[in-house]
């Protein structure tokens, strides 16, 4: 049983962010048990804290950010990477600014202060992933797999490949992660980009406190004004960032990563996929089901009853922001006698209103302890793509948009085998339980 780890002693790091260039500062603190990561922006009215797990993720270009309601921390990954690395389970991570520091552009820094620290073990057991089944992405020419592996440690190969640019050509290289691994042979490995990407970004505001000195940037005979530190530091620094997106799934990951030509975008959806197995494995390990709702439990919310009730267990919820929900359409299912007896199909609007009591399960997670109910109000943007059958396994999903005092609204989805089957923009009035 290895054991969760924290740090001993505080340190600290200060320097500009490498995409906004403000000036920040942050102190890494010792944090307990089954705390996990958590970065506290320390600069707005009130402390803000965000956990350093997928569903904060905020969605940005190169870089790997996340966010609570208007305040985000950018460029976390050179951090994360060797907080990973280190097996550092537990940590409170206080910035002042809105953008991690970017020393020299690497992970080395933070790695050297953190391991200074002095990382020691906590009374509970570390939190750990197995991959036990392929999970694939593509991407245009770009791809990246988890596999299971039967080292039973975090083991990934990367497979660079600029073979159209002779400043970089094509670089491979595998390693496992171990902290000694991690010093020596990626923590010093640099952000880079091609001259003409850095001439854009410049030209848009991005990074104009940079020079080729601070950052590797390449053209077609290698760095300008700088050198390699290793013949692929570039394959070596796109590791680092792909350790530094893994971390969001929140616990220490085991088995294989092979990518080729991944970046964050395609990093942090595998890490989404990993977080949500992750999350599935722990509600069946505990409760016997991967349901996060029961049918038991939405009773307790939902007023619907027979033959009304169309939401048969919740599998993720994402605090107030998102929810997904599986319906499964039987041929015992009620109206079928009727629609149509000869070519069984789930009318549409049961179809919305399936989404519909979704959305309400969402809005219940704020409304709880409120006394009000989500009623329907208004549907924007209904499109019924395909025909619901027996059989089929409906598969809901609501996002929202926004929850004010008295009204709510949806982004609602139903698909089938990944396949839309509807949608629509549904809004909800706010009302006490009561009253109705």
């Amino acid at each position: 049983m290895k054991l969760q780890k924290t740090i001993k002693n505080e340190c600290r790091i200060s320097g500009k962010g490498l995409f906004g260039g403000a000036e920040a500062k942050v102190i890494f603190r010792p944090a307990p048990p089954d705390a996990g990561i958590v970065f506290v922006r320390t600069d707005t009215p009130e402390p803000v804290r965000i956990s350093a797990t997928v569903p904060n993720l905020a969605e940005r270009s190169r870089r790997t950010t996340i966010k609570k309601g208007s305040v985000s921390i950018e460029t976390i990954e050179h951090c994360l990477a060797p907080v990973s690395a280190l097996e550092i389970d537990n940590l409170t991570i206080e910035i002042e600014g809105p953008e991690l520091p970017a020393p020299d552009s690497s992970s080395a820094e933070y790695f050297r202060i953190l391991k200074n620290a002095e990382p020691v073990e906590q009374q509970a057991e570390r939190k750990e992933f197995v991959i036990t089944e392929p999970i694939s992405l593509v991407a245009g020419d770009a791809s990246i797999y988890a596999l299971p592996d039967s080292d039973k440690e975090l083991n990934i190969t990367y497979d660079l490949d600029y073979g159209g640019h002779t400043g970089i050509g094509r670089q491979v290289y595998s390693c496992r992660i171990t902290p000694d691994v991690f010093e020596k042979n990626l923590a010093p490995a640099r952000t880079f980009l091609l001259e003409v990407e850095a001439k854009q970004f410049q030209a848009h505001g991005i990074g104009t406190h940079l020079s080729p000195r601070d950052i590797l940037v390449i053209d077609s005979d290698g760095p300008i004004k700088n050198s390699y530190r290793f013949p692929n530091e570039c394959v070596r620094h796109k590791i680092v960032d792909l350790v530094g997106d893994l971390a969001l799934i929140g616990r220490a990951l085991k088995g294989r990563i092979v990518a080729y030509k991944s970046g964050h975008s395609l990093n942090q959806q595998l890490a989404k996929k990993l977080y949500e197995a992750a999350e599935r494995q722990e509600r069946v390990q505990k409760s016997g089901t991967d349901a996060v709702l029961d049918i038991r439990q939405i009773t307790r919310i939902l007023p619907h009853r027979y033959p009304f009730l169309l939401v048969d267990r919740v599998v993720e919820i994402e605090g107030d922001k998102r929810i997904k929900a599986i319906k499964n359409v039987s041929i015992n299912e009620h109206f079928f006698q009727g629609h149509f007896p000869g070519t069984p199909v789930m009318p549409g609007v049961l179809v919305v209103e399936a989404m519909a009591q979704v959305s309400g399960l969402l809005f219940a997670q704020t409304l709880e302890h409120t006394g009000k109910l989500a009623m329907l109000f208004s549907m924007d943007g209904v499109k019924l793509r395909k025909a619901v059958v027996p059989g089929d396994q409906l598969v809901l999903t609501a996002e929202a948009v926004k929850a004010r005092q008295r009204i709510g609204e949806c982004q609602c989805k139903a698909t089938v085998n990944d396949t839309v089957v509807a949608e629509a923009l549904i809004r909800f009035i706010l009302v006490d339980d009561n009253k109705i």
